[in-house]
């Protein structure tokens, strides 16, 4: 099966699917994470040409922990519009390029702008990737897709539909969380945040939910055709 997760941001996958997908990759699954942003405004210090390489790094450090290839729209960021055809072009070529069987991407009601965004861009991109006829610069076709919506962060608003028991693979998604230092080590020092703990911490709420140690939780976008009566989370 091919795994597509697309999140907005270089460490969004890390904090709310990292251990699904590890888990999937374990599983002989071929997954791919596509960052619709760069990251480059995430820092008050680090200058964003800078930052942006070093969170595209970063990036694909933690994807290398895992066997995950990463692949990015390279937009800045608080410059994601779902309403941009140029945007929504570049999330079309990768989901033809990944030929998803399934993809994961933020909830509808996620905390800010730029999730919302990325949320329906992968719907309408999803959409327009199948049709045959609509040109972009990767010729190619993509199945209609079923979508996963991750949590949000700390879970607020979201109500989760599914569950997946990470707690073989809770250690692979800090070490992969690890990776974003330019986040990481900023919010240690400057925030007192530690999101490593907030992160873990929100992973064990989710696995007292549904009965295990540690979990990642999911709801289904219920849209025609894209529901489909057969599990797909690992």
């Amino acid at each position: 099966m091919n795994v597509l997760a697309i999140g907005c941001h270089p460490d969004d996958v890390e904090v709310n699917c990292a251990g699904t997908l590890s888990k999937y990759a374990s599983q002989g699954h071929k997954v791919i994470v596509c960052h619709v942003a760069n990251g480059n405004l995430g820092h008050e210090i680090i200058q964003p040409d800078e930052l942006r390489v070093m969170r595209a790094k970063e990036a694909q450090n933690a994807g290398a922990l895992a066997g995950i290839e990463v692949v990015t729209c390279d937009i800045g960021d608080i410059m994601v519009y779902d309403s941009s055809k140029e945007q929504r072009d570049k999330v079309v070529d990768v989901i033809r390029y990944a030929n998803p069987d399934v993809i994961i991407t933020h909830s509808p009601n996620d905390y800010m702008p730029d999730h919302v965004a990325v949320s329906k861009l992968v719907f309408d991109a999803s959409f327009a990737a199948s049709v045959p006829h609509y040109k972009t610069s990767v010729d190619a076709k993509a199945k209609v897709t079923p979508i996963y919506y991750m949590d949000n962060l700390a879970g607020v608003g979201f109500m989760p539909t599914e569950y997946v028991d990470i707690s073989d693979f809770v250690d692979k998604k800090l070490e992969m969380l690890e990776c974003h230092v330019s986040q990481m080590k900023w919010m240690r020092a400057h925030d007192g945040i530690d999101f490593a703990e907030f992160v873990k911490t929100c992973a064990r709420y989710r696995g007292l939910q549904c009965g295990v140690m540690y979990a990642e939780a999911f709801t289904p976008c219920f849209a025609w055709p894209k529901v489909v009566p057969q599990r797909l989370l690992p």
